[in-house]
């Protein structure tokens, strides 16, 4: 994997909204925040176009991200926000320009398209991080990861025990994502190869059966089968029915892959969460799982 060079003070990022619209006071704090680490944060008007849910209609918005990715002088590119609306332009975009001087594209949630689309198809690295639009809320520990690594720091991280935890070591390229778009992309030539891969998962805001279909649907395509491991971020503020389902969104995803003997990591502090750590996606990672797992990016 091509892992896109590091940023230097100075430096333009461009900002872009490939899913749900934002308004100019919705993004002036995270614009001084990028400014207050040394970079210019780049953008125009067609940034706050609104078209329904979406930031503009799917050619405005397709039209506006090519700019950015062909743009020689943008060096990273934040998706501003989620919502939805990725998948509806990432057949739009041409990355031809992109892959002669590659760029970290940078975001999570409904931008894990494009993190399974360019690792996939093009073979560069992307970042899994926080987003502009939540970066008021974000601790500072997710803030200062997400620069760290955009300014070539490698992210290694110990975490707590988690009662689902399953023991093991594993080596291998790290993929996946939001469980929903991926869940989407099932089929289609942006959905990433899992084959001796760790994969990561995050979700927000689902019906814990939802949750279940969408790990049956992964179970029976075989996208759990040939893992070198399972890291789960932030399973958050899940929802249940009148009838409950019975299970907590992790315990669905605990059984499924109970029948493989790869290691699994629980409660990893990534996702729709406060405290968003970077994942380097594309990258080769150690992931040991024991009283204190520990996740290695290996350079």
């Amino acid at each position: 994997m091509i892992k896109p060079p590091a940023l230097i003070k100075g430096d333009k990022i461009g900002l872009v909204a490939p899913a749900r619209k934002i308004t100019q006071e919705e993004l002036q704090p995270a614009v001084d925040i990028i400014r207050s680490k040394g970079f210019i944060p780049v953008y125009d008007e067609r940034l706050f176009s609104a078209d329904r849910q979406f930031a503009g209609n799917d050619k405005l918005r397709a039209v506006y991200f090519q700019h950015l990715l062909d743009n020689p002088e943008i060096k990273a590119i934040f998706s501003v926000r989620g919502g939805y609306g990725s998948v509806r332009i990432i057949d739009q975009l041409d990355f031809s320009v992109f892959n002669l001087y590659s760029k970290w594209l940078i975001g999570y949630s409904d931008f894990t398209v494009f993190h399974s689309h360019v690792n996939q198809q093009l073979g560069v690295q992307t970042l899994h991080a926080t987003m502009p639009l939540n970066f008021g809320s974000n601790t500072p520990e997710a803030l200062d990861g997400l620069f760290d690594v955009l300014q070539g720091n490698t992210p290694e991280y110990y975490l707590e025990q988690h009662l689902f935890n399953r023991r093991g070591d594993a080596k291998g390229i790290l993929t996946g994502g939001n469980l929903s778009v991926l869940y989407s992309l099932l089929g289609s030539n942006s959905f990433p190869e899992t084959e001796g891969k760790v994969l990561f998962i995050e979700d927000l805001d689902e019906y814990l059966y939802h949750v279940d279909r969408m790990m049956m649907a992964l179970f029976r395509a075989g996208i759990l089968s040939g893992l070198k491991g399972l890291i789960v971020g932030g399973m958050t503020d899940m929802n249940d029915n009148e009838i409950p389902f019975g299970k907590t969104a992790e315990q669905i995803i605990q059984e499924a892959v109970k029948k493989y003997d790869y290691p699994v990591c629980f409660g990893f502090p990534a996702g729709h969460i406060d405290n968003n750590m970077p994942l380097i996606m594309g990258a080769e990672v150690r992931l040991e799982v024991a009283e204190k797992s520990h996740i290695i990016f290996m350079e």
